[in-house]
């Protein structure tokens, strides 16, 4: 952290002054985009507010993550897809079971993923179902996992009760935030001999409700908690809670803390928590974003009170984790670093802008990379590591790293619509290794692809034993936006870090280096439809069909 009260004031000059140059062609861009939409340039530069208002409509990961994305020719009155009956593009469809997107009938490969209609995957004896999941085709057999803690090795911290959290009234489309999600990465690890096999098995226990209030409001941990006494019941729209949802929670967010304390403590190298329901959107006081309890804050803390000075949390989930940021803005002893799908506030949740820097006495311990656009790869986030996260990870110097490892970023997923493989999950993760003398600790968070998440999970579990990626990370380019990106993330934080400096020169000369856009190559660019999700989350002005299909909320907590 910087020294000198924290300020550079010739820096934040220097990084002032080039910003604005690096905005000239952006907002250029942005303004010719924005005549070009329907003529709408007032509503694209309307006031925060009344762009947060416009915004507060599409209220859900799925509802946000799924709308198309907007290009020069975009006009939704123009749109031709909905001259057929409503009923007839709800009808006569099949889901699938790697993505749970729906297709029609007519067509044997999934629109979204590719996979087939009959598609499965390594199957093993059941375990832990109950009513609405004892048709499922993934299976699992942990009977033989080795109980011993290896100092040494890997710890999984996995418990079958976690499957028992599922939407219990299944709507007209599958939640995407499912059992299948577990037992597909367990799966995989089981086939790959890694779990049960190299790995050592780490119990879960549930949480105690004084541990949750550590990090969550009491009115939080009870409203959690009130959830056992009802079939089924909603935070919000799409983050749903059955009778067995408050035992789920607790068992992960146990889980983790106690693998923190474990790394802590010597008693094991490493660990990853194959846990759900997910955690990084809960905040002090709210559930939302399938998200219960905050389990990678629980693990920070618990890892401080192990004796950990400084934690790190590297979030790269490919939504922002807005209820870590909330929780830890204001606490220096932990460092949030989040790489996250943007949009300039436009996809869910809309919070993590380069400028969040943190709050009062921490600014600087939040460092958010927010990216402009969906199909970003290896490359830029690899880039993002080499160039912001690890010189101020390195400065830092935590006593622990833990990873906040959603897969929606990953190639293939519905959600997300990024494209990154398992080999970029594992050069991250391989990189983090040289952070905080590898006491890492790896907690699931999103990732709805199956295929995607399984063998995400699996490199990087590989890493976390010791195996070293194949690829080459040496001269990576980044996308023309993504380099654009990781300048205004430094630009924003040479005022706390300030031997970011000679990266941010470096990079600026590379931008000053590239030839500009043509406004006529902006001009010919095509729309482009994203296909991701059920077709009525793309409705916009026929949202009144998901309120049909989604009343929901039935049973509010």
């Amino acid at each position: 952290m910087a020294a000198s009260n924290g300020r550079v004031d010739g820096n934040s000059e220097v990084a002032a002054a080039s910003l604005n140059l690096i905005s000239e062609e952006k907002s250029e861009v942005e303004e010719e985009e924005a005549t070009l939409v329907n003529g709408d340039f007032e509503a694209r530069n309307a006031a925060p507010s009344q762009r947060l208002s416009r915004q507060h409509t599409r209220s859900t990961i799925q509802e946000l993550a799924t709308m198309d994305e907007e290009y020069d020719d975009y006009n939704d009155e123009e749109d031709s897809d909905w001259e057929e009956p409503i009923m007839r593009m709800i009808s006569e469809k099949w889901f699938c079971v790697n993505c749970t997107m729906g297709n029609f009938d007519d067509v044997c490969y999934c629109d979204s993923c590719g996979e087939h209609r009959e598609y499965k995957v390594l199957t093993h004896d059941c375990s832990a179902s109950d009513s609405a999941e004892d048709t499922n085709p993934f299976k699992l057999d942990l009977k033989g996992r080795s109980p011993g803690m290896d100092p040494e090795g890997t710890a999984i911290g996995f418990d079958e009760r976690m499957l028992l959290h599922f939407e219990v009234e299944m709507k007209f489309h599958p939640h995407p935030e499912r059992p299948d999600r577990l037992r597909a990465i367990v799966a995989s690890l089981s086939a790959a001999g890694l779990f049960p096999g190299k790995c050592s098995s780490f119990p879960a226990r549930e949480i105690t409700m004084e541990e949750l209030q550590r990090v969550h409001s009491m009115d939080h941990v009870q409203s959690v908690e009130s959830t056992r006494h009802f079939l089924l019941s909603y935070f919000t729209s799409d983050t749903y809670a059955n009778r067995h949802s408050a035992c789920a929670a607790r068992l992960a967010a146990g889980l983790c803390s106690d693998l923190a304390s474990a790394i802590m403590s010597g008693r094991a190298r490493n660990g990853f928590a194959l846990v759900r329901p997910p955690g990084h959107h809960a905040g002090v006081k709210e559930a939302m974003g399938f998200c219960l309890h905050n389990n990678a804050a629980v693990a920070a803390l618990s890892a401080l009170a192990a004796g950990a000075k400084k934690v790190l949390i590297i979030d790269w989930d490919v939504h922002h984790g807005n209820g870590t940021q909330e929780i830890f803005e204001a606490n220096k002893s932990v460092l949030y670093v989040s790489l996250h799908r943007h949009e300039n506030g436009r996809f869910y949740p809309g919070t993590g802008a380069a400028e969040d820097v943190g709050s009062v006495d921490a600014k600087g311990y939040c460092v958010n990379i927010p990216w402009k656009n969906g199909g970003v790869g290896d490359n830029d986030y690899i880039f993002a590591f080499q160039h912001a996260i690890l010189p101020i990870a390195s400065e830092f110097a935590a006593d622990l790293t833990i990873i906040s490892a959603g897969f929606d970023a990953a190639r293939g997923d519905p959600l997300g619509g990024c494209d990154v493989t398992p080999d970029g999950y594992a050069q991250m993760t391989h990189m983090l290794n040289s952070v905080s003398k590898g006491r890492l600790l790896v907690i699931l968070e999103g990732g709805y692809n199956l295929r995607s998440i399984s063998s995400s999970a699996t490199a990087v579990v590989k890493v976390l034993l010791g195996e070293v990626p194949t690829g080459k990370i040496r001269d990576i380019q980044p996308s023309r936006t993504g380099l654009q990106t990781v300048l205004e993330v430094l630009a924003a934080q040479l005022e706390f870090w300030p031997m970011l400096m000679p990266i941010f020169k470096k990079l600026k000369l590379q931008w000053d280096s590239l030839s500009p856009i043509k406004i006529d190559e902006r001009k010919t660019k095509k729309k482009r439809r994203l296909r991701l999700g059920p077709i009525w989350w793309k409705w916009g002005s026929k949202r009144f069909a998901y309120e049909q299909l989604y009343p929901g909320n039935r049973s509010w907590v």
